[in-house]
């Protein structure tokens, strides 16, 4: 084995945690590292500016066509033109992180890309309180600073000083604890965690089809929601035994069946597809269960 081989075993060892879920059970998972999140967030800022970019030059060219209309003067349509323009800033920067973090997936286009996800500290659903908190820090922790540094020039006077010390503060704060968490994910009780989807196919799709030898109906697939899902898929994605025996057992427990000794795997991953479609059809219907008691 390699010495970079080696340090990338340590570095990956570092980053393995164990979280604990509401219902008790222990599931293993690996922090996402700095470097990751740090390129997801560059990845969204582009994506970000890239698609306001292509609004901007939409917006414009409809400012033109509707200044050339006859009894319209150009001033009330560049003022109108401005509230559009600020208001598309305003709900773009918040409204993207927003919308694709309280999704199923909990990422970002720029985490998905990067394979790490946000996930509860707790085990629990990821709520909107926590998304819209994180997210709000981002502007104490970068945007501000960043603001007071170019609207200074980069001046190294007092105020400059003072922006730079500030965002180095928040920058250099993930170094500083051992789960890389940012001030944003430390005030809103989460953290981000790497999250493979590709080995839970992979694994899927080599297990045996049991789909017969299991059956579920509406009763027992009711009685989970999209964060048991997701729960779910991080057992099956880890391939933890343990873990996968406690999941079993707790949904065994939960639907009033008995699967059998030694068919944890295939159990779960019977219920796992029967559950995602039961909720992906629940979903096309307008009916959108978040968790088990929702």
């Amino acid at each position: 084995m390699t010495t970079l081989q080696s340090a990338i075993q340590n570095n990956n060892a570092k980053r393995e945690r164990e979280l604990i879920t509401p219902e008790g059970l222990a599931l293993p998972l690996r922090i996402a590292s700095r470097g990751s999140r740090a390129g997801a967030l560059l990845l969204d800022l582009l994506f970000l500016f890239l698609g306001f970019l292509l609004f901007a030059v939409a917006l414009g060219m409809i400012g033109l066509n509707l200044s050339s209309v006859s009894g319209l003067s150009k001033t009330p349509v560049g003022e109108l033109i401005g509230i559009v323009f600020i208001l598309a800033l305003f709900f773009s920067r918040y409204g993207y992180f927003l919308y694709f973090e309280l999704g199923a997936r909990g990422a970002t286009p720029g985490k998905r890309l990067l394979g790490i996800r946000v996930a509860a500290r707790g085990g629990q659903r990821l709520t909107t309180e926590m998304v819209i908190a994180r997210n709000l820090m981002r502007d104490v922790e970068v945007f501000l600073p960043a603001f007071f540094m170019l609207g200074n020039g980069f001046d190294a006077g007092l105020t400059g000083a003072a922006a730079f010390v500030w965002l180095a503060t928040f920058v250099l704060f993930p170094f500083c604890n051992r789960d890389a968490l940012r001030a944003g994910d430390l005030v809103a009780g989460t953290f981000v965690v790497e999250a493979n989807r590709a080995k839970l196919q992979h694994a899927i799709s080599l297990a045996p089809d049991h789909s017969q030898t299991y059956r579920f109906g509406e009763a027992e697939l009711s009685v989970y929601g999209e964060h048991e899902l997701q729960v779910l898929e991080g057992v099956l994605r880890t391939g933890d035994e343990k873990a996968l025996r406690e999941v079993a057992e707790a949904i065994c427990r939960k639907i009033g069946w008995d699967m059998g000794s030694g068919d944890e795997r295939e159990f779960l991953n019977t219920f796992y597809a029967a559950l995602r479609a039961h909720l992906e059809s629940g979903m096309r219907f307008g009916k959108r269960k978040k968790d088990k008691h929702s």
